[in-house]
């Protein structure tokens, strides 16, 4: 009785704890909400600015040599600053929006995982020997704060180091004007083409980040966008079979095959070192099976406590397939590729 008490106590404390962070969670989302209004309008006035400026820049264009220099400097000065700031305030919009989604999710989650606990505090089972085991709540925020460090690196060493330089672009611009104009207006040409590339690679990672289309479209779409542009970006040839009956799934569902097949290609990429992916999704009446298997260098599974086990995420992935009714298969060895196979009731 008393090992039967001691796991309700902790039951009921977990509880409170996810109590607790559900009532943060709730007050940050109505700040984040305040934020994208914000934001919103901001989005909207720079962008009747940016238009404005672009008309300018054109009649400055179309009589440039008439214009003054100090006025066609200024008209390129104005279009440049209001496109960056238009630039980054978009990319903080969908930040926010992206944000706010998955503070939805976590909310939706914490409240099921309220509802278990109240019913576990009533009816308190006995613990199982042995260490206990980190809550599942604890391991998901850990999972997602691993993946929050991983992006941050990429958002380092990708957008903002491209957008660091394309700073550098325009105050060489701007101090050619004064001495080069032919040579400034080819800097300018070659800072137009690098913002057009920098904005593929943001692009490129607010898709990696969060796919907007998976809710509008859902995860057919989406995966087939996805693995067009994750082939293209690492040259790593990758192929999606679909079959079944393509339809609509419940939002959750989707989400969970679009991360589990996204994070198995980073990792066929990043620690397989693959050259080719395929991937199958068959959609049935009520099971949905995926498969995705890469010629890369395969990982040793067969060790209970093998470093590749924590370093791929394959128990994070079990669990959270398990939560959904689902199952998942890994099959790998050193030398021959892995193959990774899961299924979900629908």
């Amino acid at each position: 009785m008393d090992a039967i008490g001691d796991v309700g106590d902790v039951l009921e404390q977990f509880s409170l704890e996810c109590q607790r962070e559900l009532d943060q969670t709730e007050r940050e989302l109505k700040e984040i909400d305040l934020l994208i209004q914000q934001t919103t309008a901001e989005v909207e006035r720079l962008a009747q600015r940016n238009t404005q400026a672009t008309n300018r820049l054109r009649q400055v264009e179309a009589a440039l040599d008439t214009v003054p220099r100090e006025d066609i400097r200024e008209v390129y000065n104005a279009v440049l600053d209001t496109q960056q700031r238009l630039f980054t305030m978009r990319g903080q919009l969908e930040k926010l929006q992206s944000n706010q989604r998955s503070m939805d999710r976590y909310l939706s989650l914490l409240r099921n995982v309220l509802n278990i606990l109240g019913q576990a505090v009533e009816k308190p089972q006995t613990a199982e020997a042995g260490e206990p085991s980190k809550p599942l709540v604890v391991r998901i925020i850990e999972a997602q704060e691993r993946e929050r460090l991983r992006l941050s690196r990429q958002m380092h060493d990708g957008p903002a180091q491209s957008l660091t330089n394309l700073i550098l672009q325009a105050e060489i611009c701007e101090r050619l004007f004064e001495t080069d104009p032919d040579r400034a207006r080819t800097e300018l040409a070659n800072l137009r083409t690098a913002v057009a590339a920098t904005f593929q690679k943001v692009k490129g990672f607010i898709l990696n980040l969060r796919p907007m289309m998976l809710d509008d479209l859902g995860v057919v779409p989406t995966l087939r966008r996805y693995v067009d542009s994750f082939s293209e970006n690492t040259g790593v040839a990758t192929h999606l079979l679909v079959t079944g009956k393509e339809r609509r799934l419940e939002s959750h569902q989707e989400v969970m095959i679009f991360r589990l097949i996204q994070e198995l290609m980073n990792n066929a990429v990043e620690y397989a070192h693959a050259a080719n992916i395929q991937i199958s999704l068959d959609i049935g009446d009520d099971l949905v099976q995926v498969s995705v298997e890469d010629n890369g260098g395969g990982y040793d599974l067969t060790t209970p406590n093998s470093p590749d086990i924590e370093r791929l995420g394959l128990n994070t992935m079990r669990e959270r397939i398990e939560m959904l009714g689902g199952q998942i298969y890994f099959d790998s060895a050193p030398g021959r590729g892995t193959k990774v196979s899961f299924e979900l009731p629908i």
